[in-house]
């Protein structure tokens, strides 16, 4: 789905609602997938040992009130209406959070952040009036910088259960699905045939992901939709045939009833309940994919109602059945005559919601990588055209062995829905607190507000957690304990390449020593483009230096680049690349620092290349309308005296910039310190905003217009003499030099951090894909350096 696409409806009020429509259409497939199929087990994990049903339907009664209001208090109350207003740029998820979080309070641990960063377009803030019990609980936050951590980890957390849950969904939703079997066959036949078509399902399944979803993505909205007709027919057929009077189990004193009669074992049998909110993370995990009215619409005038019609039916059924009590499922309120054909339908909805939980894990792995807190994989786009969709190899044939093994070790729903009900609430409780944080630091809300949201709805997802967590032995153990060594490996990976770093920060090399280098040292300039890439957003990393001390030669272009992530979802184009000088113009040096959001696509190698020529070259055209020569500033060799540190915003300037045009900036130069205290000028101009110059000619002779007439020569002269030597460079040939690196810990650091940097870091950057490969960078065009970090 293409996110721009979500825009679309500003057009005219008649396309708006047609637009809305369609994408709430659209979004059935992708968002209420999980959601849709929670009542094929929801009754069944309830009652599989915990309670049982007895004739005077209070369990059955109090089970269905629990549902419909866990269902409105949660999906309704707190998504629809709540959480999917803390949108980050229309994208939702926990890392969306965490980064509104992050540009309203200074607690981000990502590394090389610049102050120019605040002025990309999407970096915006709400302008409101900050309050000052807000301020003063900004303020208490941003002091303490254990809470820093402490946030991140939160976040980490939440995303580890994310990518839990994609474990746990497929195996419990296949298996569910597959297990209306058992109404078909024999009991001989059915125990030896559920497990084999579930895992034969699930193979094929993840096999099927390097193809991408775009070519029968296009039927997963039918499929859903179909799903959810056929489950509220069968809701509307069981309440008129067996009981009517269902409706009333809606009261919530049917709750109090059900916890008075069954004690301690309806408490923990809410474990099984709360699977019915299975998947409602996913409606603010994609909100980018849609708008915030289409998945307010789809839910609350379909999936909502069929829901409740879906299980009302099963226990207005029930509640006539007692002698099936053995044999609480969803099937077996479903007539016979059509039990084939649903069975049809629940197995391919469940596909459909499996689908939709294994893109969603392929697309949080790819924004923690991004983000600088997951070992670098391989990431492949399976769609030219709509944006987001991804495919990660190593992670989709894990998912798929983890499933297959959750599947045949479990054997059943009731193990199955406690570790997924507990992956759930993880992941919720996560929002709530999140959500919380940005009603007081983004929203600027009173705290008492904050506050009343995080002890209401975190009480009722408590309970719920709590309920899951009392079944630790039963099967919750999984999600604890994926997620454990999940936060392990994300945690590891984040603090070592913060601590790389800050060694790139203290051992960086200084301008004068670059200026330096030449023949009288024995070093030489070769022809081509050489590439640096470095973490460094001012500075000559040490890498270079290295490479300068045993290869006494460099290229005579020289580009530093450093390809940053920025906490915002998406940096448009035109505001990505930030170009500047290092040295003056005559040394051939340039840095450029390429900036992407934690859901940008990464361009390849080739593509890259051929667009930072195209960007150096614009600087360059720039960089000399912006500075007209002054001959007593000109060195020796033919250039003006430049510093680093002055950097502009390249965008999408015309390729056939005429000396007598020139770019004109839309607002003044304005000086942004970085982190590193070094002064960055960031000069906005207009894209494709032109001031012509226009000359007159004057018969008197003026010293003066003959000076401007022969600095204006000189300039052209200059300028076409580097853009001459630029693409002679690039004919030439381009090497990328990256830094190979090994981190070990100081001596004297604790057990804990040699464990963790020694052996847990260096194992997974072993393990892993380099940076050449997550780069793309071609092995012919590669020089690595070699590098041991003392950290």
């Amino acid at each position: 789905m293409d996110p721009n696409y979500s825009k679309c409806w500003s057009a005219s009020k008649k396309e708006s609602w047609k637009n809305i429509l369609l994408l709430a259409f659209q979004s059935l497939g992708v968002v209420y997938g999980d959601l849709s199929i929670s009542p094929l087990y929801v009754f069944k994990s309830t009652f599989a040992e915990d309670i049982h049903h007895s004739e005077t339907n209070e369990e059955i009664f109090g089970t269905l009130s629990f549902v419909f209001w866990t269902l409105t208090l949660v999906p309704l109350f707190k998504y629809v209406f709540i959480v999917l207003r803390a949108d980050d740029n229309g994208e939702g998820g926990t890392f969306a959070l965490y980064s509104l979080i992050c540009r309203h309070a200074k607690v981000s641990l990502l590394p090389n952040r610049q102050v120019a960063d605040e002025a990309l377009s999407t970096y915006k803030m709400e302008h409101r009036p900050e309050k000052k019990s807000s301020s003063r609980a900004k303020l208490f936050l941003e002091e303490h910088k254990s809470l820093h951590t402490a946030l991140l980890i939160l976040v980490l957390v939440g995303t580890c259960m994310v990518i839990g849950d994609g474990v746990l969904t497929p195996a419990i939703s296949v298996f569910s699905a597959v297990s209306g079997l058992e109404l078909s066959m024999s009991k001989e036949h059915h125990q030896y045939a559920v497990i084999p078509i579930t895992c034969f399902i699930l193979v094929c399944l993840f096999a099927l992901q390097h193809y991408g979803t775009h070519r029968i993505g296009f039927l997963f909205a039918p499929v859903v939709l179909t799903w959810l007709l056929c489950i509220s027919s069968l809701g509307l057929y069981n309440i008129f045939s067996w009981n009517q009077q269902v409706y009333k189990a809606l009261s919530p004193y049917y709750m109090f009833k059900f916890l008075k009669k069954t004690r301690k074992s309806g408490w923990m049998s809410l474990g099984g309940i709360l699977l019915c909110i299975t998947g409602s993370e996913v409606m603010f995990a994609d909100l980018g994919h849609f708008s915030y009215d289409a998945i307010q619409i789809a839910f609350t005038f379909l999936v909502y109602p069929a829901l409740i019609l879906a299980y009302m039916g099963q226990a207005a059924y029930l509640s006539m059945h007692h002698d099936a009590s053995s044999q609480i499922s969803f099937y077996v309120s479903v007539p016979e005559i059509v039990r084939w054909p649903v069975l049809i339908i629940a197995i391919l909805a469940s596909v459909v919601g499996s689908q939709a939980i294994i893109s969603g894990t392929f697309s949080i792995i790819n924004q923690s990588q991004s983000l600088g807190c997951f070992p670098r994989v391989k990431v492949v786009h399976t769609s030219n055209k709509i944006h987001g969709q991804i495919y990660i190899p190593e992670i989709n044939w894990l998912l798929m062995i983890l499933c297959i093994a959750v599947t045949i070790g479990f054997r059943d729903i009731k193990h199955m829905g406690n570790a997924s009900g507990l992956a759930v609430m993880a992941v919720m409780l996560v929002t709530t607190c999140l959500t919380s944080l940005v009603i007081i630091l983004c929203w600027h809300k009173p705290p008492i507000l904050a506050l009343s949201f995080l002890l209401f709805f975190g009480s009722i997802e408590l309970l719920y957690f709590s309920a899951s967590l009392i079944k630790f032995r039963e099967g919750a153990w999984l999600p604890i304990l994926l997620a454990l060594f999940l936060v392990t490996i994300m945690f590891v990976w984040h603090y070592a390449t913060i601590k790389k770093y800050e060694y790139d920060l203290h051992n960086k090399v200084s301008l004068e020593w670059l200026l330096a280098l030449g023949p009288s040292l024995g070093i030489s300039r070769v022809p081509g483009i050489g590439i640096v890439f470095t973490n460094l957003t001012s500075g000559i990393p040490a890498n270079f230096s290295r490479f300068v001390t045993n290869l006494p030669a460099f290229h005579r272009t020289l580009v530093f680049v450093c390809i940053k992530s920025v906490p915002v979802p998406y940096v448009p184009p035109a505001e990505r690349y930030l170009v500047g000088r290092v040295g003056p113009p005559a040394h051939r040096s340039y840095r450029c620092i390429v900036r992407y959001g934690y859901r940008d696509v990464h361009q390849d190698v080739d593509s890259f290349e051929s667009e930072l020529v195209d960007k150096l070259a614009n600087f360059i055209r720039y960089n000399w309308s912006q500075s007209p020569v002054n001959f007593d500033s000109v060195n020796e060799d033919g250039g003006s005296r430049s510093s680093e540190g002055r950097l502009a915003v390249i965008g999408m300037l015309a390729s056939d910039f005429d000396l007598e045009e020139s770019v004109r900036p839309e607002s003044v130069s304005v000086s942004f310190p970085t982190v590193n205290s070094v002064s960055d000028v960031i000069e906005m101009e207009n894209v494709g905003v032109v001031d012509k110059r226009v000359r007159f000619a004057i018969d008197e002779s003026n010293s003066d217009s003959e000076s401007e007439f022969s600095a204006t020569f000189a300039a052209d002269a200059l300028l076409q003499e580097e853009l001459q030597e630029l693409f002679e460079a690039q004919q030439a040939g381009t090497a990328f030099i990256l830094g190979h690196s090994h981190v070990k810990a100081k001596q004297g650091s604790s057990i804990l951090k040699r464990l963790a940097i020694n052996y847990g870091y260096n194992f997974l950057r072993r393990n892993c894909r380099g940076a050449d490969v997550a780069l793309k960078v071609p092995p012919v065009s590669l020089l690595e350096v070699g590098m041991v970090y003392i950290v």
